[in-house]
């Protein structure tokens, strides 16, 4: 893994980029002027990897916009060293982001491969978060409850076994909504019955499934 000054020169680029589109946490920003998101792709398309587009990794997934990563994370109000849960891992740069940033991360990715690719780059990063090859949809129980829970796929409800895993004054950020475009919604627990939702403007992400991959080889 190399990070060169160009590199980080690109990095300093897309975060004066995202600065303008109107991501104001420093926090945020800092994390991914220092997260090389190249480390997240295959070499081959290194070229794409500080462009602020998404861009297509295996199983039919995606390593999202840096805007929309900024976003989300903006938008969970992130303090240091709050437990959050993180459903689809993917290509594991959210997760990078959201460690960068002093939290302790439980992340759950639904095909094998991702999930055994993720583990192995933040790894060698000399990240250490715990990672889950599971149902994004059941959450991790056992380590319940979080401060915070992010959502990288849409859904078309709010998983009910995840409300149940957030801590009451926790909140939840979410693409609520159906294939053809997602709300982002921040769901907050005001209660341990009672949550209120706010709306965020419209995206577009691959779909939260339910289970894990069964065309896996196990």
């Amino acid at each position: 893994m190399t990070d060169s000054y160009k590199h980080k020169g690109q990095r300093l680029k897309l975060v004066r980029g995202l600065r303008k589109k109107g991501i104001k946490d420093e926090r945020v920003l800092e994390a991914i002027e220092r997260v090389p998101r190249h480390y997240f792709m295959e070499s081959g398309f290194e070229q794409f990897a500080y462009k602020d587009q998404a861009f297509p990794i295996a199983k039919g997934q995606t390593i999202s916009q840096p805007f929309t990563v900024a976003f989300q994370t903006e938008l969970l109000a992130l303090r240091k060293h709050e437990k959050v849960l993180e459903i689809g891992t993917g290509s594991g740069y959210q997760t990078a982001i959201l460690l960068e940033m002093g939290a302790k991360v439980y992340s759950i990715e639904r095909y094998r491969d991702l999930y055994l690719k993720a583990t192995k780059t933040l790894n060698e990063m000399g990240y250490q978060p715990y990672l889950f090859y599971g149902d994004g949809y059941k959450g991790q129980a056992n380590y319940a409850p979080y401060d915070k829970i992010l959502i990288t796929a849409g859904a078309g409800e709010i998983p009910q076994e995840l409300v149940d895993q957030l801590k009451v004054g926790g909140r939840m950020v979410v693409p609520l909504g159906s294939q053809l475009g997602q709300d982002m919604t921040v769901v907050e627990k005001t209660g341990e019955n009672d949550i209120e939702k706010r709306k965020h403007g419209s995206f577009i992400f691959v779909p939260l499934i339910r289970g894990k991959d069964s065309d896996e080889n196990n």
